[in-house]
């Protein structure tokens, strides 16, 4: 198995490869010659380039080193190409094992407005919003004063609080839209906006989720990453201290649910904002194994 990625997560990959009898391959650009990750593996690869859009970031060298290694299978890692649907479906049609999700599974979740609809359309719950086609100022005005404010702006293929604003009334709306767009497009390469019904002071709980690749779907409980900075996690707890055994129950079988309805495969997180009252909307998901998983493991 190929490990496309570098440092902490090839070390954990790799000591579960080996748990399990499977050999493991590392990639490495020339700037990681020296790098700890490369005797981590039973094999490693150069795959050039300093900068990790001229190595990691490079379909055509990873898919260049498992041909020279002989690799059965491509596992992402985390960052880099774990959530990128070309990735996937490269490694698939070169006839490898991918260790994740489908292409079409990565692709559905991987915009908040395609995702947001998805799950919506199969009775999950979520905040009020606006996912439309339509982006003129004047429909954004429109469908805030129906969800009512204060709503929050949100980058459609973003993440990590890249094209993030929270706009308490018109005025700031109207401010806020360009920026959020202008940034969205300088992260993601889309400035396409979803609006949310802003939940005030809610706290921010996921749930980790794995599925074989049979339609088996398992939860591990949640963790709970309230206290961020900048929309960034700064603190991760789990088990939540928010959350009792009926909440972890009815949140475990929602995040069940939407893994089951879109085929999904592998560890994944379900991530959802919970409010004063108990209630629960989901937010996104990540199609990929988290850095926050070791918080998991732990409990």
């Amino acid at each position: 198995m190929l490990i496309a990625n570098r440092g902490e997560i090839v070390a954990r990959i790799a000591r579960a490869a080996r748990g399990l009898g499977i050999a493991t391959v590392a990639v490495y650009a020339e700037s990681d010659a020296q790098a700890p990750h490369r005797g981590l593996c039973d094999e490693a690869v150069a795959i050039g380039g300093r900068t990790p859009a001229q190595s990691y970031l490079k379909i055509d060298a990873i898919l260049s080193a498992a041909r020279l290694s002989g690799a059965d299978a491509v596992h992402p890692g985390y960052g880099f190409l774990s959530e990128n649907s070309e990735f996937a479906r490269a490694v698939a049609d070169e006839g490898l094992i991918w260790v994740g999700p489908s292409a079409e599974a990565i692709e559905i979740m991987g915009n908040k407005a395609l995702a947001r609809m998805r799950v919506a359309r199969m009775g999950a719950p979520v905040a009020p919003g606006y996912d439309g086609e339509d982006q003129s100022p004047a429909r954004f005005i429109g469908e805030s004063e129906r969800i009512g404010f204060p709503v929050m702006i949100k980058a459609a293929a973003g993440g990590g609080g890249r094209g993030m604003r929270l706009a308490r009334d018109v005025a700031e709306l109207n401010q806020l839209i360009e920026s959020a767009a202008k940034e969205a497009k300088a992260a993601f390469g889309d400035d396409r906006l979803i609006l949310e019904k802003a939940i005030e002071a809610p706290r921010h709980i996921e749930v980790q989720v794995f599925a074989d690749g049979f339609g088996d779907v398992v939860h591990l409980g949640e963790r709970d990453c309230s206290i961020q900075r900048r929309h960034q996690k700064v603190i991760e707890e789990a088990p939540s201290p928010a959350v009792d055994s009926d909440l972890r129950a009815r949140l475990g079988a929602c995040a069940v649910s939407i893994a089951r309805d879109i085929g999904y495969c592998g560890a994944g997180t379900i991530e959802f904002l919970l409010d004063r009252r108990g209630d629960f909307y989901f937010m996104e998901m990540n199609t990929r194994l988290q850095v926050e998983h070791p918080v998991t493991e732990a409990i």
